[in-house]
């Protein structure tokens, strides 16, 4: 059953969703077409510019792609489709909720360049998720005060840095720790949900959340109704991993969920860190395990992290403008690029520039050689002249 009034989120006045309303809900109903993950969307939206275009197509039209029979295409012809399409769209209507397009600039840029990166996320709050720095910070819902004061301390020795967020999944143990601390520290923090925004679960989480929408916000992949199934955490998990910069991993048994955050963040070439612990405790037997295998970096304080990241503060020295006249004009639009952002990743710009992949390496690695620029960890780039 859908429902449309909230126990948590309450209505709003503001309309929060893009001027074209009628792609927006086209964009909706492609997450309720059966069978249609994140990667047949991608290629139907390759193949057809929008959403709203995929839903004209007829059915042999759509049956000639690679991958798509007839009966597959019938799919998107299903009323219900359109029906479930239409009760999210006056929720998020009613209640603020932005709908997050995989092709639109306020889409969490990170995740977007992964391959499982869902078409439509749903999120409310104040924060940008598109942050110069974004810190996962997660866990065992079982943590030591060990665990709970790790995490408090990082938390605060990261606050005050300029543009950060700290992101985590929202559940018992350290995820809820590293959340409230981070509001007492004054550093925005996102939570991800294994379900929809019509609820909160843990329902202990309530005034958290609702704190949080005022400096921070919550992001889900799931529609209204979702429940807290087990299977969506996982999914959930990718979330996390995909925003954010750099996972650290604080307390975790050897098979915690939070080692299955951080190896899917492994597997987006983003960073890991996780805090030792001792052998004999089971609670630290995850971070041990990933400190082992070189899936995480090994940090004991916050100034490990930053180092690690690349992320201490440095002067930078006036640069002449002469000294760019002998670049190419690739290696011009790379620089332009980076001058207006603290770091990029090599896929943004790649995207950006339009610049062949066979050739982007090259021109960055001639770049760092000039001293023009700086690789940073999880394939991230600086202006460092």
């Amino acid at each position: 059953m859908f429902i449309i009034t909230s126990p948590f989120l309450k209505p709003t006045d503001a309309n929060m969703l893009p001027d074209n309303s009628d792609e927006t809900l086209y964009q909706i109903a492609l997450t309720f077409v059966k069978d249609i993950g994140p990667k047949r969307a991608k290629a139907l939206l390759a193949h057809y510019g929008n959403a709203s275009d995929i839903f004209k197509a007829s059915v042999k039209q759509m049956a000639r792609i690679d991958g798509f029979s007839e009966d597959r295409a019938r799919a998107f012809k299903e009323q219900d489709v359109l029906t479930q399409a239409e009760q999210e769209f006056k929720f998020v209507q009613k209640h603020g909720v932005q709908v997050l397009w995989v092709n639109n600039d306020n889409y969490p840029q990170r995740l977007k360049h992964c391959s499982d990166a869902p078409i439509v996320l749903y999120y409310r709050g104040t924060a940008s998720p598109n942050a110069a720095k974004t810190v996962a910070v997660i866990g065992t819902r079982k943590n030591t005060d060990y665990g709970q004061k790790l995490t408090e301390q990082l938390i605060d020795d990261l606050s005050g840095r300029e543009d950060l967020i700290i992101v985590s999944g929202l559940a018992h143990g350290i995820d809820a720790i590293a959340h409230k601390r981070s509001l007492k520290a004054g550093l925005p923090t996102i939570g991800a949900l294994g379900h929809g925004l019509d609820r909160i679960y843990p329902s202990t989480n309530k005034e958290v959340a609702k704190d949080m929408l005022l400096n921070g916000g919550l992001i889900t992949e799931f529609p209204t109704g979702t429940k807290p199934e087990r299977q969506n955490f996982p999914m959930r998990n990718r979330i996390v991993a995909g925003i954010s910069d750099v996972t650290v991993v604080v307390e975790s048994d050897i098979k915690g969920g939070a080692l299955i955050t951080a190896r899917v963040a492994a597997s987006y070439n983003r960073d890991v860190a996780a805090f030792p612990g001792r052998t004999t405790d089971s609670k630290s037997s995850g971070c041990n395990e990933l400190i082992r295998t070189n899936t995480a970096a090994m940090i004991t304080k916050a100034d490990d992290l930053i180092e690690m990241m690349g992320w201490a503060t440095v002067k930078k020295k006036p640069v002449q403008k002469q000294l760019f006249l002998d670049l190419s004009p690739d290696e011009q639009k790379i620089l332009e690029l980076l001058q207006r952002h603290e770091s990029i990743h090599a896929d943004e710009l790649l995207h950006t520039t339009g610049i062949a992949n066979a050739m982007l390496p090259a021109l960055l690695l001639g770049l760092e050689m000039q001293g023009l620029i700086r690789a940073l960890p999880g394939k991230q780039y600086r202006y460092d002249a």
